[in-house]
């Protein structure tokens, strides 16, 4: 028996690949036509009229900071994989047909995106419901039937991540104020 077989028969325990998994997030949202600085403009419109001094560098951070968390990164690559098979027609009925038309009873999708707003509290519930309501931005195209796209599950993952990044940014603006300490210095306890 050759190297290659033997390897084959042996069970060689799963080890995920932490590095491979971050890569595929930022790679499928890539691939899906959304970018980190689309997130961001979502951020700044939630949190600019709270912190009027908010940049796009720090909206940008943020986001790459949610998505860098293990959670989030789950529910993007499980709701784009939904979306990509709705798409091409390989899920069967009455999924299927939930998925293609967006119904509006569904409700997965939102649960799928609750699990991304709730890593950094229940602020993050409001910041979700305000912009998914109001759908701006790169929400406003990915909700656009014409397409020929399915983006059920995608356009509540970014609302989600916009949220998760805006309620990051209340907490450390507020972990600011308390300290004293300027914005280079806030650290939040998931960053330790």
């Amino acid at each position: 028996m050759s190297e290659a077989n033997e390897a084959k028969q042996a069970k060689i325990p799963y080890s995920l690949n932490s590095k491979k998994v971050s890569e595929a997030t930022r790679e499928w949202l890539h691939n899906r036509g959304v970018r980190v600085e689309e997130i961001a403009e979502l951020v700044m419109l939630l949190q600019k009229k709270y912190y009027p001094n908010l940049t796009m560098e720090e909206c940008i951070l943020n986001v790459e900071k949610v998505l860098s968390k293990r959670e989030v990164q789950n529910a993007v690559l499980t709701g784009i994989q939904l979306d990509m098979l709705a798409e091409q027609g390989k899920l069967l009925s009455p999924l299927q047909d939930m998925l293609e038309n967006d119904e509006s009873l569904y409700g997965v999708d939102e649960v799928l995106a609750f699990s991304i707003v709730n890593v950094y509290g229940s602020i993050g519930f409001t910041n979700y419901g305000y912009i998914d309501k109001l759908k701006p931005g790169v929400l406003e195209r990915l909700n656009d039937k014409s397409t020929g796209e399915t983006h059920t599950f995608l356009d509540d993952i970014v609302g989600a991540v916009a949220a998760a990044a805006s309620s990051r940014i209340a907490h450390g603006k507020q972990a600011e104020k308390e300290t004293g300490d300027g914005p280079d210095e806030v650290r939040l306890p998931e960053d330790h």
